[in-house]
């Protein structure tokens, strides 16, 4: 990679930020086209959020990722936001137009094209249990509700925040299905757990050997789909799955789709998914698989 005077900036903020894929998976597309762009990590802590989000003009960035902690936070610190990024209440990705900071959501769409593609599971008409009420959970409910689920359970540690996320999909969505949140403590007594058909854990629980299994998928119907979007490491809500023998899948997928929707947002042009995708198994240390 040679970077001159001409380079376009695109990076990431998060905090902390050491275990991100997306710098590999982009700066290996940007070679293979041939584009003259790099992505740098920006290690951003909450407080200086809004020095971060000013930073994209004053250093003329063509824009940003934005991951855990300000999915949510980043939308006050922007210019304008996209209609589907305003329904969700939260951003992934920043696009720096002429001046303008414009926010975007690709959580959404590349959870359901990994859902879809390589799961090979259609939301529609299914009953689901959402574990976080983030950003991510705030982009794969919304996403789902719009693909016409039937019911949606959400689940979260803090009651505040899944009370927040409930009201705001009712408000959004009206009566467009059933939602309801459950009690943390509850979530392995409630007797509807057997007629959930996807159970989607939108937390990052599970990124470290060290945390504990969040639900118990022995109340789970044959054949509920379990997603995890943690991506770094086989779970052990995966393993717990494959042991129960239930259709399950990691979250490599949605960050690959996810960052391919964003890479278009900067570059105008088609993303290289397989390359991205090698890109990310290779620093997982991962076999190749197609995509």
């Amino acid at each position: 990679m040679k970077i001159g005077g001409k380079t376009k900036i695109v990076g990431i903020f998060g905090y902390p930020l050491a275990h991100s894929l997306s710098p590999h998976l982009h700066n290996a597309a940007f070679a293979l086209l041939e584009l003259d762009f790099v992505y740098l990590p920006f290690w951003v802590e909450p407080e200086d959020l809004d020095l971060a989000a000013r930073a994209i003009k004053s250093l003329n960035m063509v824009g940003v990722n934005v991951t855990i902690p300000h999915k949510e936070e980043i939308i006050a610190y922007l210019d304008e936001v996209t209609p589907e990024a305003r329904m969700m209440g939260a951003v992934n990705t920043v696009l720096n137009r002429k001046g303008r900071l414009i926010g975007y959501n690709t959580d959404g769409q590349g959870f359901i094209d990994s859902l879809n593609k390589e799961g090979r599971f259609d939301p529609r008409g299914k009953r689901v249990m959402l574990l976080g009420a983030g950003g991510a959970a705030r982009a794969i409910s919304s996403v789902l509700i719009r693909q016409g689920i039937a019911s949606l359970i959400i689940v979260n540690r803090t009651q505040r925040r899944g009370e927040e996320l409930a009201h705001h999909l009712k408000r959004i969505f009206k009566n467009r299905c059933p939602i309801d949140l459950l009690e943390f403590n509850q979530r392995s007594f409630w007797g509807g757990v057997r007629e959930i058909n996807l159970f989607v854990n939108a937390t990052s629980v599970g990124m470290h050997a060290e945390d504990h299994l969040l639900t118990n998928l022995d109340l789970f119907s044959p054949g509920t789909f379990v997603y995890d979007v943690v991506y770094n490491r086989k779970t052990e809500l995966l393993e717990a799955a494959e042991e129960q023998d239930l259709p399950c899948l990691g979250g490599l997928g949605m960050l690959i789709h996810q960052a391919a929707l964003s890479f278009e947002i900067w570059t105008h042009g088609k993303a290289p998914l397989q390359k991205m995708r090698e890109a990310a198994e290779k620093e997982l240390g991962m076999g190749k698989r197609g995509i």
